[in-house]
C-alpha cells in the first residue's frame, strides 16, 4: 500500500525556514511579473508605433536622398546603380526603386482656363511604388495624351497661393478635367504634348509621368539614358526599425524625420522594455536558486524521516514525485497571479494611459499566456530535478 499525498506531509519538516520559502515565492512572482509585463509592454509598443505610419499592403514606404553639407556640394550626390543594389540586399529593405528626373526642362499651362504656366520637374518610378495608379497610367509613342499623376501636397500648395495671383481654387475632380499643356525642351529641340492628370499620390510628393515617356524625351532631347536618380523610394516592413534607422544614419542618407520619429522613440522604449524583461528574469534564477537551497536544508532536516520510508520499500522516484507535488499549487497560483496582474497593468495602461488608443486589444497578447506556462512548465521541473537530486544523496 502506498503513502498518498497527505499521509507524507507530516514527514518532512515543512515548518521551517518560512521566511526563505516565502522570499523565494515573492521573488518567483516578482521576476515573473516584471517578464510578461515587458513582453505585452513590448506588443503594445509595437501596436502604437506601427500605426503611426500609413501602411499598405502591409509595408511602408519612404523615400530617401543623400545628405547634402558643405563638403559635399560639388560632387555628383546621386544614387547609382551600387547604391540601389546595396540597399536592395538589406534584411530590412523588401525593394527599392530610383525615382527617376527628366534631364530636360519642362514648362507647363492650363491654356486659356487658367492663364498660368511654369516651370517644373516630372519624374517616373517603378509603378509598384505609386498608391494609386489607374488602367490609363501608361504612355506609348503617338499617344494623344501623356498620363500624369499629381501629388496631393502640390495641389494643396496651388490652392493656399492661387488666390493671390487672382486663379480659381481647384478640387481634385476640376483638376483631372483640366487639359495641360507640356512644352518638353533640350539641346535637341523641343516638343510639345497634352497632358491630364489621371490620378493624386498621397505617398509621392511630385509629378509623375510614366517611365516610357521620361526615358523616351531624355534620351532624344538631352541624349541621356540611364540617368542617375537623386530620390529612391524603399519598400519596408517596418519604416521604424531601428536597424533600418541606423543604416541610413551609416550611410549619410536623409529621409523625411517625420515618416521615421517614432523609429528612435521605439528605440529607446524597447531597450527600457528589454532592461526590465532582463531584470525579470535574473530576479527569476535568483528566486529559483534561493528555492533550491530551501528545499535542500528542508530535505536534509527530514533526512531520518525520508530514510524510513525508503526502509519500508518505497522507490526513490515514487517518493520524489510525491515530495515535488508539494509545491505544483504554489507555482500554479503564482503564474495565475501574475498573469492576471499583468492583464491589469495592460487594462490601466489602455485606459489611462492611451484612452484614445482603439486599436490595443483588451486582453494580454497570446505570447504573454504561452510564456506564462512555460515557466510553469520549467519551474515544476526544476523542482522535481532538485528534489531527486537531493534524494538521491540520501
Amino acid at each position: 500500500m502506498e503513502l498518498s499525498y497527505k499521509n507524507i506531509a507530516p514527514f518532512l519538516s515543512a515548518g521551517q525556514n518560512k521566511a526563505s520559502r516565502w522570499l523565494s515565492y515573492i521573488g518567483l512572482g516578482v521576476g515573473v511579473l516584471l517578464l510578461l509585463s515587458s513582453i505585452q509592454m513590448y506588443h503594445n509598443i509595437n501596436h502604437l508605433i506601427r500605426d503611426k505610419n500609413t501602411r499598405k499592403n502591409g509595408a511602408d514606404f519612404i523615400s530617401i536622398t543623400k545628405t547634402i553639407t558643405n563638403e559635399n556640394m560639388g560632387k555628383d550626390n546621386r544614387f547609382t546603380d551600387t547604391d540601389i543594389n546595396d540597399l536592395k540586399t538589406q534584411p530590412f529593405i523588401d525593394d527599392a526603386a530610383p525615382l527617376k528626373a527628366n534631364a530636360f526642362k519642362v514648362n507647363a499651362g492650363a491654356g486659356d482656363m487658367i492663364p498660368f504656366s511654369t516651370d517644373i520637374f516630372v519624374e517616373a518610378i517603378n509603378t509598384n511604388f505609386i498608391d494609386t495608379v489607374p488602367e490609363s497610367f501608361h504612355w506609348i509613342e503617338g499617344d494623344p495624351i501623356v498620363p500624369v499623376i499629381f501629388s496631393t501636397d502640390f495641389l494643396e500648395m496651388y490652392n493656399v497661393f492661387a488666390p493671390s495671383w487672382d486663379l480659381p481654387q481647384l478640387s481634385e475632380k476640376t483638376a483631372t478635367s483640366l487639359q495641360i499643356f507640356l512644352r518638353c525642351s533640350g539641346q535637341k529641340g523641343e516638343r510639345q504634348y497634352k497632358a491630364r492628370i489621371v490620378a493624386f499620390s498621397d505617398r509621392i510628393n511630385s509629378v509623375l509621368v510614366p517611365e516610357s515617356f521620361l526615358e523616351k524625351q531624355n534620351k532624344e532631347l538631352e541624349e541621356e539614358v540611364n540617368a542617375k536618380a537623386s530620390r529612391v523610394f524603399i519598400k519596408t516592413k517596418d519604416a521604424n526599425n531601428p536597424d533600418l534607422l541606423n543604416y541610413l544614419v551609416q550611410k549619410n542618407y536623409h529621409v523625411n524625420k517625420d515618416k521615421t520619429k517614432f523609429g528612435r522613440v521605439k528605440g529607446v522604449l524597447q531597450s527600457i522594455v528589454s532592461g526590465l524583461a532582463g531584470f525579470g528574469v535574473l530576479v527569476i534564477l535568483l528566486a529559483l536558486v534561493l528555492f533550491s537551497f530551501y528545499l535542500q536544508l528542508l530535505i536534509a532536516k527530514s533526512k531520518d524521516n525520508l530514510q524510513l520510508l525508503l526502509t519500508l520499500g518505497y522507490s526513490p522516484k515514487w517518493l520524489s514525485k510525491t515530495v515535488a507535488k508539494k509545491w505544483i499549487p504554489v507555482y500554479i497560483t503564482i503564474i495565475i497571479c501574475t498573469v492576471l496582474l499583468t492583464q491589469l497593468l495592460h487594462w490601466g495602461f489602455q485606459h489611462f494611459l492611451m484612452p484614445a488608443r482603439e486599436e490595443l486589444s483588451f486582453f494580454i497578447d497570446w505570447t504573454v499566456i504561452v510564456i506564462a506556462v512555460l515557466l510553469l512548465i520549467l519551474s515544476v521541473a526544476i523542482n522535481y530535478r532538485l528534489v531527486k537530486k537531493s534524494l538521491h544523496k540520501l
